[in-house]
């Protein structure tokens, strides 16, 4: 089954948008895959403004989130991994979703499995 997250990501952002708020995107800055303006992470964060007038060409994929947009008048192109993001929330009321990097998808789609327990011993009992 394909990961929730990238589907929630998509409708919280037309929610906010919708709602004439401003979305943010909470990033894991530390993630090897993402491209970010590290100079811009704190504590290993990064808060990305997704507002349509501040992004060009936003994608929301169910792999990746891609977007062009200006830090401190510099363009880039930002690109990081569903998986690392933390949250979508609206910068107005902080409404939204945290994600939970714990229970996160292992990147192909599916959910960890629990391990195994072994069977427990079988016991009989007298019925009457």
């Amino acid at each position: 089954m394909t990961s929730l997250k990238p589907y929630l990501i998509r409708s919280l952002y037309d929610w906010i948008v919708d709602n004439q708020c401003t979305p943010h995107l909470l990033v894991d800055a530390t993630n090897p895959n993402a491209i970010l303006p590290l100079q811009f992470a704190e504590d290993g964060k990064i808060v990305l403004n997704i507002r349509p007038q501040a992004v060009h060409g936003l994608d929301l994929g169910n792999e990746l989130i891609e977007f062009h947009t200006r830090f401190s008048g510099v363009s880039m192109h930002i690109v990081t991994p569903t998986s690392a993001v933390l949250a979508i929330y609206a910068k107005e009321n902080g409404k939204g979703m945290v994600f939970d990097p714990e229970n996160d998808d292992d990147g192909n789609g599916n959910t960890p499995e629990p391990e195994a327990k072994p069977p427990a011993r079988p016991t009989l009992r007298v019925v009457k």
